[in-house]
């Protein structure tokens, strides 16, 4: 218990937030139609827990460095566990949103405290062999997350992707509880509650405003009010950092090329990578007639492919600079968003395959080097605030990924739709069109509108790997001698090999 009870606590918590994060793409067609739910709402069904995860992980490490670790871990699988239950009797999509907002609160406790707790129990090479069973089960989690969707939404029902969580959980506090120590960070430490609350209100409005755009246009009221409130939030967090004893983040940092590089490639690679994937779902379900579990399955290509080469990765290309391998891996992320982009009227799922295989290797790349990239870039001392910051932006761009590429989708279908047929369509409402339109047009029409979406993720993916080959240099020092010598480099979390 002594060896593998705090390994196992934390991988169990590790394994139902990253779950979440995939699991719910096969069901968002089921959810549509039990819930009558709207594009936006899907949107926001996906936006929501990464959005509130990407918006508090840094504030919950620090409250967690100054409560305690294991208390803010368990507090956050018991509103994970509370926030499951109530996705899972939702009765519309307005109290699933806020459910999966308040999920993605507690997956922030539980994300923010997990390497910690690993550090604080486990040294040497037990450190290392933890941490490596650690990303395994990270890596688990992607794989099997929309594998499992299908299985439970095509058995069950959608609502038990949320219920399965809540036998996971008890056992998860139990576990923690009893084997996990408690640990603290430096004294003195303060939470930036400023820096915190403006930051969600930047990421936040930026998503809704991106939303609004694709509902009403760029130009709307709604969406300009939004556009201005996210920036007046990102002013104010910016002062707010500079004043503050203890900041989420050093805007210092932002000053080193490296830094700005890694942050570009983190904040791309989780939006091109994934961002479109929700759509790719929709569509082979709805159009193509495919059941949940073959909708899951149809993602094996891109995550198998993205687990051998992260194997691969670190056992060949140790002591490569991180340009190179997160560059060529966005590269041919961007590659592979290219080779999808030959849908049409007529086309099936397996033209996906080859642009899903490039983009599992690239993700194969970048996944395991992002974070040691951010880490090298920095001073130790502030390897744990590099850690946090570079897997924060991973999950807004996840975030703003799936609001972008839902834009792109039904802008470019209302070359052939209506507005409101556009934003059924892409909402898994075919069903319901098939009275007023031809088979021919709708599948050309949400084809042409999949194609726009992956063109600009491919460009954005090759944008991002020429900033990252300009600007990230090689590191310093050894990452895993940090890793080895300094607590503080676990403080906040590190790469992790999925969405």
């Amino acid at each position: 218990m002594r060896t593998w009870g705090p390994l196992t606590a934390v991988c169990l918590g590790t394994f139902m937030l990253l779950l979440d994060v995939t699991i719910v793409i096969v069901a968002l067609p089921d959810m549509a139609r039990a819930l009558h739910a709207s594009l936006s709402d899907l949107q926001w069904v996906v936006d929501g827990y990464a959005l509130a995860l990407a918006a508090l992980l840094l504030g919950a490490g620090a409250t967690a460095d100054v409560l305690g670790r294991r208390r803010v871990h368990v507090a956050g699988v018991v509103v994970f566990a509370t926030a499951s239950l109530l996705c899972g009797l939702a009765s519309g999509p307005d109290t699933l949103v806020a459910a999966r907002a308040l999920q993605g609160v507690g997956a922030a406790a539980m994300l923010a405290t997990t390497l910690p707790l690993l550090g604080s129990v486990y040294q040497g090479r037990q450190r290392s062999a933890a941490l490596g069973v650690w990303g395994a089960v990270s890596g688990a989690a992607a794989a099997v997350g929309p594998v499992l969707g299908g299985l439970l939404t095509e058995g069950p029902g959608w609502r038990w992707i949320f219920y399965v969580n809540l036998p996971v959980s008890v056992a998860a506090v139990w576990l923690t509880l009893r084997a996990v120590p408690e640990s603290r960070g430096t004294r003195g430490m303060r939470v930036d509650w400023a820096g915190t609350a403006t930051f969600a209100v930047f990421a936040g409005g930026t998503a809704y405003a991106v939303v609004r755009a694709g509902e009403d246009g760029w130009t709307a009221s709604a969406t300009l009010v939004s556009f201005g409130l996210a920036a007046l939030a990102l002013v104010c967090f910016v002062l707010a950092e500079r004043r503050a004893a203890h900041p989420l983040l050093d805007l210092s940092l932002l000053r080193r090329p490296a830094f700005v590089g890694v942050m570009v490639a983190a904040l791309a690679f989780n939006g091109v990578a994934f961002g479109v994937t929700p759509y790719l779902s929709i569509w082979m379900q709805t159009l193509l007639g495919m059941s949940p579990v073959r909708g899951g399955l149809t993602l094996l290509p891109m995550t198998v492919a993205a687990m051998v080469t992260a194997v691969v990765v670190g056992k060949r290309f140790h002591g490569v600079s991180a340009r190179l391998t997160i560059g060529g891996g966005l590269l041919l992320i961007g590659a592979g968003c290219f080779c999808q982009a030959v849908l049409g009227a007529g086309s099936d799922w397996t033209a996906l395959v080859p642009g899903f295989v490039l983009v599992g290797i690239g993700t194969g790349f970048v996944a395991p080097t992002v974070a040691g990239a951010a880490l090298a870039a920095v001073e130790p001392a502030r390897a744990g605030m590099a850690g946090g910051a570079v897997n924060t932006v991973r999950q807004l761009g996840y975030a703003l990924g799936v609001a972008v590429f839902g834009t792109v989708v039904t802008s470019r279908m209302t070359d052939t739709l209506p507005h409101d047929a556009a934003h059924a369509l892409a909402g898994g409402g075919a069903g319901g069109l098939r009275g007023t339109f031809s088979e021919h047009t709708l599948r050309s029409a949400f084809a042409s509108g999949l194609d726009a979406a992956l063109v600009t993720a491919g460009c954005a993916g090759m944008v991002a790997a020429v900033l990252v080959l300009v600007l990230v240099r090689p590191p310093r020092a050894a990452v895993e001698k940090t890793a080895e010598t300094d607590p503080t480099a676990l403080s906040t979390p590190g790469a992790l090999p999925r969405p």
